[in-house]
């Protein structure tokens, strides 16, 4: 698709302007632009497209006020890629993205926080990492008003009332609301384990694993109880542990009365409906209801006897002999 500027029109204060030929969208000769930008700043949206030119804002306009934004915004009425990445096959409209894009390849982080020193390649992943310094969150959610610093966030939890799961295993068709779920997901199909552990090389299939292991070498327990003040290396494992103080029990059985405070403990518990034996011994054939059984029955293998009596120093493989 080909697009010229029309000749010089008058604008509607009567002074020259550039008009494009496709939208009707129109700029400000320089000379009014100068004039201009001292009484206000123009907003940027094509009246053709509704397309919103000015970033994290949603308004209308038809004025450019430099004759730059103009030609960025015509390419966006065609599907020309005109800047080519030289280092990969990556093409984009705006020169613009073609730097953003570049710096993926030289490692370049221009962009400096004033705060902490952090750099980054783009200068809107400094915006939005100031807002980790301010703490403002300029997003709100429209159903229940909890607010957010990022807007790809806001999107995200607005999933959570729609209960829209976009994202589709391809393997199992298992779907998510997040891509980032997705992909760890995927995982389990794939058995890949990218994230290792730089002390005894232990690999995850997730960071979030890894960073939770990483704390049994520092010894490291930076979630604490607000009533014992017990802390704990594992998030998780403190909700379990306040359930302690509220004795809530939300894990509950389908096929009797009973109620748990751990998902693991329902799973033991339906064994004994079920007669399923989840737990195997990867050296004998055995098979156990519970896991603190099959712990008790490795030690017939190994030799292992952790418990030790407080009297006389004997150990034995299992507590209920001391």
């Amino acid at each position: 698709m080909s697009i010229t500027v029309a000749k010089m029109q008058m604008n509607e204060k009567g002074k020259p302007a550039i008009r494009t030929s496709v939208c009707s969208a129109s700029i400000p000769r320089l000379e009014e632009e100068k004039e201009e930008s001292k009484i206000k700043k123009a907003e940027f949206v094509c009246p053709r497209t509704q397309l919103n030119l000015k970033e994290e804002k949603h308004f209308k306009c038809t004025v450019f006020s430099v004759s730059g934004s103009l030609q960025s915004h015509l390419s966006i009425h065609t599907v020309e890629k005109p800047f080519k990445c030289a280092m990969c096959t990556k093409a984009f409209r705006q020169s613009a993205h073609l730097r953003s894009h570049l710096r993926t390849h030289t490692g370049e982080k221009p962009f400096k926080c004033t705060v902490c020193s952090k750099t980054f390649a783009v200068s809107g992943s400094l915006r939005r990492h100031l807002r980790t310094h301010t703490g403002e969150k300029p997003f709100k959610c429209s159903v229940c008003s909890k607010t957010f610093s990022v807007s790809c966030t806001l999107r995200t939890h607005l999933r959570t009332h729609t209960g829209e799961k976009p994202f589709k295993c391809t393997a199992c068709s298992k779907t998510f609301a997040v891509s980032g779920s997705l992909k760890s997901h995927l995982r389990t199909h794939t058995g890949e384990k990218p994230f290792k552990c730089i002390v005894c090389s232990k690999t995850f299939s997730e960071s979030g694993s890894l960073q939770s292991h990483l704390r049994t070498h520092t010894g490291e327990k930076p979630f604490k109880c607000i009533v014992c003040s017990k802390t704990f290396s594992v998030s998780c494992t403190l909700r379990t542990h306040l359930r302690t103080h509220t004795v809530e029990k939300p894990f509950k059985c389908t096929m009797c009365t009973k109620a748990f405070r751990q998902s693991a403990h329902l799973r033991s518990h339906l064994c004994t409906h079920t007669g399923e034996k989840l737990f195997k011994c990867t050296l004998c054939s055995k098979a156990f209801r519970q896991s603190s059984h099959l712990r008790r029955h490795l030690c017939t293998h190994t030799g292992e006897k952790p418990f030790k009596s407080s009297v006389c120093s004997k150990t034995f493989s299992e507590s209920s002999s001391l």
